[in-house]
């Protein structure tokens, strides 16, 4: 860190299925996610950086306020409302309400805490275009709270690549690992941590396979609700969530290991 840089001991992210890391290995093999690449990150800049990560998959917004408060970081992150947004009865303000419950008491603390914007789910998935104005309504809630309590924003909706179906798993509601590269380097260069910059806005250095057009497009559009839709739908029916019976991956503040070399961000072929 520079002599003007806040030196951080403590760092704790808070949020759904993102920030546990779907999308980023499994549940056999162990979930990375971009919490924990963001936690390397900053282990890098901070020796001795605690590192604890309490998001749950499946939760709402107001389950994230009343559950994972429970540590008093120098730093954290705050990522939820994607599984309110998704609800039928989707109230931006009211999950704008406990997003700002979070910034407020976090900050409270003396922490300094860093959140992001979500893309355009219908330029991921056309059947998401229902969803466009909530995902509008929501992102600006979320800067208008964060200016008020100071939280650092990294604007991942603004820039093309967050839309490239490479950034994305198949599910098409989580990242892939280079996607959870991506976010971490984006919540690293808005918190200035030493190393980090803008290149993680660039463009993959291949073009993305071609989006199907036509009745390929029709038919992968269909796979994909059978496949992902239709479970995730019938679960709600159901009254059940995904985060049944999961707890916190690491609910304790421990030491991070830090990897030898940045991420490479952009996969095979190189610096874009």
């Amino acid at each position: 860190m520079t002599g003007t840089d806040p030196a951080y001991r403590r760092y704790v992210a808070l949020g759904d299925s993102q920030t546990e890391g779907l999308g980023d290995g499994d549940d056999a093999t162990g979930l990375r996610g971009f919490a924990d690449r963001l936690a390397e990150h900053l282990a890098r800049a901070n020796s001795g950086l605690g590192y604890a990560n309490l998001a749950v998959r499946g939760r709402l917004a107001a389950q994230v306020r009343a559950e994972q408060l429970a540590l008093r970081p120098d730093v954290a992150t705050v990522v939820a409302g994607v599984n309110d947004l998704l609800r039928p009865r989707f109230d931006a303000d009211d999950v704008a309400s406990h997003l700002e419950a979070m910034f407020a008491a976090l900050t409270a603390q003396g922490a300094h805490v860093a959140t992001l914007t979500f893309p355009d789910l219908a330029r991921i998935t056309p059947l998401a275009r229902p969803l466009t104005p909530r995902v509008t309504a929501l992102n600006h809630r979320i800067r208008e709270a964060a200016r008020r309590h100071g939280v650092t924003v990294a604007e991942t909706s603004h820039h093309p690549v967050v839309t490239d179906p490479r950034l994305w798993s198949p599910d098409r509601l989580h990242a892939s690992p280079l996607g959870h590269q991506r976010i971490a380097a984006a919540l690293a260069h808005a918190l200035n941590v030493p190393g980090a910059d803008g290149s993680w806005t660039h463009p993959l250095p291949q073009p993305a396979t071609p989006t199907p057009v036509g009745w390929r497009a029709t038919t992968a559009e269909l796979r994909w609700a059978a496949t992902f839709l239709g479970p995730w739908l019938a679960r709600r029916l159901r009254g059940r969530s995904s985060g049944d019976g999961h707890t916190a991956k690491r609910p304790h503040l421990a030491p991070v290991n830090a990897p030898p070399a940045p991420d490479i961000l952009d996969g095979p072929g190189g610096s874009p």
